[in-house]
């Protein structure tokens, strides 16, 4: 018996699919986490050529690799078949930047905190050269 305003068939997940292949959400979830492509092989215990053939849509990951892939890679079955439903969260911008960059980015910061250390070093000699001087 249905009643008024209510309906009898089974919700479907609401949100469209984000068009992406399969092997372009595997490697989406995987960049997201920061993990190479052999690392990614490693925890599913396949090699790394068979990872890799899925990711460049060749070849496509049986139910139970299927499965494996989504527990390791933190994103439901249904995103990876069909990118319905939640997308792992992108990178965060620094994880993208090249080491280099990184650590030219630091060694800014430690360039700024130097200066304003010498301006407050600099301020207390000023106050007590006056002092003495007063």
């Amino acid at each position: 018996m249905t009643f008024p305003g209510e309906s009898n068939t089974i919700p479907f997940p609401s949100g469209r699919a984000d068009g992406d292949t399969l092997g372009g959400r595997i490697w989406r979830a995987r960049d997201a986490l920061g993990l190479s492509l052999e690392e990614l092989a490693s925890r599913i215990g396949l090699p790394e050529e068979t990872v890799s053939g899925w990711e460049r849509d060749h070849a496509e990951p049986d139910t139970k690799a299927l499965f494996m892939l989504a527990g390791v890679l933190s994103v439901s079955p249904s995103w990876l078949i069909a990118g319905i439903g939640e997308a792992p969260a992108e990178p965060a911008s620094d994880e993208l930047l090249h080491p280099l960059l990184r650590q030219l980015q630091e060694v800014h910061q430690l360039h700024d905190q130097t200066g304003k250390a010498i301006a407050a070093l600099e301020a207390e000699i000023a106050k007590l050269i006056r002092k003495d001087q007063g």
